[in-house]
């Protein structure tokens, strides 16, 4: 019959056969190791730079996997790519523009700079209305008077008026004054006739 300390004695070697086992196969393993080393020119230096240039590249991975893969410009919110899309992205043909690697590679591309880099502020105008002689920028929403029009050439103000022009713009005339002040040239003072007063 078996007893208790027969099978501890057999676990114990069984034990020992296993931890000499172990050994073997990590020497085995180690001279492996060395050998490869040899052959490819490796030293102990190579492996412990080149791990931690890997672990920081996936931790930017993970940290970039957590945020998001996409990035609302206008509010910030992100979207990971998986499951419904939100409504910011949802109908847009191109996702490419709300990439988030895309913007960080865009920001690293022009060192800090916003996209875009126009100068601020007021701009000297472009284009005169040789009617009205009202005066566009070229920046924003075309004026009415430019809008529709499939030429702009025509209205481009050369670049001698554009040097030698003011900071001050001339007031433009609405069509509501230039109504008021055609009719005030019809009308003499004398023959004016007083408004009624509204009840």
């Amino acid at each position: 019959m078996t007893t208790l300390s027969n099978i501890e004695e057999r676990i114990r070697k069984l034990q020992a056969r296993a931890d000499a086992i172990q050994k073997k196969q990590a020497i085995a393993a180690i001279a492996k190791i060395h050998s490869l080393m040899k052959e490819h020119g490796l030293t102990i230096d190579d492996l412990t730079n080149r791990g931690r240039a890997g672990a920081a590249k996936d931790s930017a991975n993970a940290e970039l996997a957590a945020t998001g893969k996409y990035r609302d410009p206008k509010t910030g919110a992100t979207w990971s790519g998986r499951g419904r899309a939100p409504a910011w992205i949802a109908n847009v043909k191109n996702r490419a523009r709300f990439l988030i690697s895309a913007a960080v590679e865009a920001n690293d591309s022009h060192s800090g700079k916003r996209s875009g880099n126009y100068p601020r502020g007021p701009q000297p105008a472009k284009y005169r209305d040789p009617k009205s002689g009202a005066e566009w920028s070229g920046r924003g929403k075309a004026p009415g008077w430019l809008a529709s029009v499939k030429d702009r050439t025509k209205f481009l103000i050369s670049t001698a008026d554009i040097k030698t022009a003011g900071t001050k713009k001339p007031k433009l005339e609405t069509n509501a004054t230039r109504a008021r002040s055609t009719k005030a040239a019809k009308t003499p003072n004398a023959a004016r006739a007083p408004r009624a007063k509204r009840t």
